[in-house]
């Protein structure tokens, strides 16, 4: 039975109406990885699930340097979150974006796309909504200097790269021209060494025989991190050897840098001896670091829970909030034994709160998270890439192998991991066609009177 709830508040005005069931009611904040196969574990479950997104994709994020860097489609590995649910009858999808918790009656409050309010009931929350791009108290790096997050920054990215080809083709003068052909990367992480060495790899096959006035094969490609090695987190041995790759593709490695300030004409890098120097670039992505949802410390804040430096929520060890064992908040925004911010923690903690959820209901027993390290995996170059799979380090070819494995398996949808598998098979035949823009999307946003500037995007509701 569903009774429609009206109240007002304090000062007599009427509240959003609330849907009262008997079923168990769960809403699932943010359709990234963890929000996916937490709800995918409930809808056989006897229960009613609403999952709430500001996107209405889910966006498989390992793989947005390959749209940027024109290999797949963003359809590839953006599958429209009601096209996942459209056959589960217990599972309701909303585009919506979630602005406020009221805990202490179990209310999500959203916000339609068209203004409306939305008032949506929860039994049990599970907060889902990842990471955003930070850029260490320098917000105004983001106008000249796009992240990795979603979508769109991953189209921004593609049409900044290869327009600065476009550019450099029409450029008389000889440094300005060396200017638009030098790219930055700040980050040594794997999008950073993936995006790195993709355009190196763009330009050094398929756009080498597009252009008459320039040689593509003449850019530079630089890559900042403040470590000693790049991809640090997979050891000495490993990170050696990407660094190698690297190198031999011509990416010229920064290590040991902090950037210290970035416009439309390049960036200011400091080195470990404290000397600065300025590297003329008018293209940078930023893939540096990243900080918690805002939805994080609005959940953290109703609930008198803390956050970390990050912004993670710290949570119990069963992923719910202290005192609010309805509340789970889970995947890369959940603080909880210095687990990494990758997408099979996301898997598995979403995994872990439809289980919970489920053995509650069913008057089960509960455990505390338990998290399996599946390893890690980074793709340098053509047919090259290194993994870390639970003591088994491979690098080469076979290592490229098993990273092409691994992403047919979590890639949703046979029409995608079809689609997928012909992209990379043209790309390693030096073939690129998803490559769209015009001349408005071209340049660096200070360049751009109706340019506004604001922080990196946020991915999630």
């Amino acid at each position: 039975m569903q009774v429609k709830q009206d109240r007002t508040d304090g000062r007599g005005a009427t509240r959003p109406s609330v849907v009262r069931s008997s079923r168990h009611r769960i809403v699932v904040v943010g359709g990234g990885f963890g929000g996916l196969f937490a709800t995918r574990r409930l809808r056989r479950a006897r229960v009613d699930v609403t999952l709430v997104d500001r996107s209405a994709n889910h966006v498989f994020q390992p793989m947005l340097y390959q749209c940027a860097a024109g290999i797949v489609a963003p359809a590839t590995i953006a599958p429209p979150l009601r096209g996942l649910f459209g056959r589960d009858r217990n599972v309701r999808v909303l585009l919506a974006e979630v602005h406020g918790f009221d805990l202490d009656d179990r209310i999500v409050h959203a916000r339609s796309p068209s203004g409306d309010e939305l008032a949506l009931p929860y039994d049990s929350l599970i907060l889902a909504t990842g990471m955003q791009t930070s850029y260490f108290g320098h917000d105004e790096f983001a106008r000249y200097a796009p992240g990795m997050k979603s979508i769109q920054d991953a189209l921004t990215v593609g049409s900044r790269v290869f327009g600065a080809f476009e550019v450099a083709e029409t450029t008389a003068d000889p440094a300005e021209r060396r200017a638009w052909l030098t790219f930055a990367v700040v980050g040594a992480g794997p999008t950073g060494v993936e995006l790195a060495g993709q355009i190196r790899q763009a330009a050094t096959s398929t756009l080498r025989h597009e252009f008459r006035r320039i040689d593509p094969t003449l850019c530079r490609v630089l890559l900042f991190d403040g470590g000693k090695e790049p991809l640090a987190t997979f050891g000495d041995h490993l990170s050696g050897r990407a660094a190698r790759t690297l190198e031999s593709m011509g990416v010229e490695l920064h290590m040991g840098t902090m950037v210290t300030g970035v416009d439309d004409r390049g960036l200011d890098v400091r080195s470990g001896d404290g000397a600065v120097t300025r590297h003329e670039a008018r293209t940078v992505v930023w893939t540096a670091g990243v900080a918690g949802s805002p939805l994080g410390r609005l959940l953290a804040d109703a609930a008198g829970a803390k956050t970390d430096r990050a912004g993670r929520v710290e949570v119990l060890p069963d992923c719910t909030l202290p005192g609010r064992p309805e509340v789970f908040v889970i995947g890369d925004l959940m603080s909880l034994d210095r687990l990494p911010g990758v997408a099979e923690v996301a898997m598995q903690s979403g995994m872990h709160a439809a289980r919970t959820i489920r053995h509650r209901l069913e008057g089960r027993p509960t455990h505390p998270f338990r998290y399996v390290d599946m390893g890690s995996m980074a793709y340098v170059g053509r047919g090259r890439a290194i993994v870390d799979f639970r003591g088994l380090k491979l690098s080469g070819f076979f290592g490229w192998v098993m990273w092409l494995a691994v992403h047919m398996t979590f890639l949703t949808g046979f029409s995608n991991r079809f689609a997928a598998l012909m992209s990379w098979s043209l790309a390693m035949m030096g073939t690129r066609r998803q490559r769209i823009f015009t001349a408005a999307d071209v340049g660096c946003p200070g360049e751009r009177p109706d340019a506004v500037a604001g922080p990196g995007s946020s991915p999630g509701p």
